[in-house]
């Protein structure tokens, strides 16, 4: 298994996945442009030149924001989010962010439990944030520069 950046050989698999995971999947030529945007970044988890999940974050100055985390239905329960999780910390320490957030739905309680396993804490709900079912997010935070100068 590795974990790249995703180029424009990934974007159609990255997009399917997007389908197959959501209920409002980015449309494959919002992927692809995900490749010409300064501030966003897209990593896909390869097996035997399969693309078997990806992370999508954002960055601005020092905040991260993931804006997805997807994983093919068959190959759930394997550790690939969790790879991908610890790709992305290196990414916030590489890029030196003070922190990721995510939203993720409220009853969505395996991802709830992975992400806070990974160091996410909840620290907000946003009301009727999804549709298709309309549902609230819940907003999670991960710190990096604080837990370094505690560490200190």
């Amino acid at each position: 298994m590795t974990i790249c950046p995703m180029d424009q050989s990934h974007v159609a698999a990255v997009a399917e996945i997007g389908r197959l995971c959501f209920s409002e999947p980015w449309s494959e030529a919002a992927v692809r442009g995900e490749l010409q945007n300064p501030h966003g970044e897209i990593y896909v988890c390869c097996e035997e030149g399969a693309v078997l999940g990806y992370a999508s974050i954002a960055f601005v100055l020092d905040e991260g924001s993931i804006n997805n985390i997807a994983v093919l239905p068959q190959f759930r329960r394997r550790g690939i989010a969790d790879a991908l999780l610890y790709f992305l910390d290196g990414q916030a320490d590489r890029r030196s962010l003070s922190f990721f957030t995510l939203e993720v739905r409220a009853s969505n309680q395996a991802a709830l439990a992975l992400y806070e396993k990974h160091g996410y804490r909840p620290v907000g709900r946003r009301r009727g944030f999804y549709t298709k079912p309309a549902e609230d997010a819940v907003l999670m935070t991960k710190y990096y520069q604080m837990r370094k100068e505690t560490e200190e």
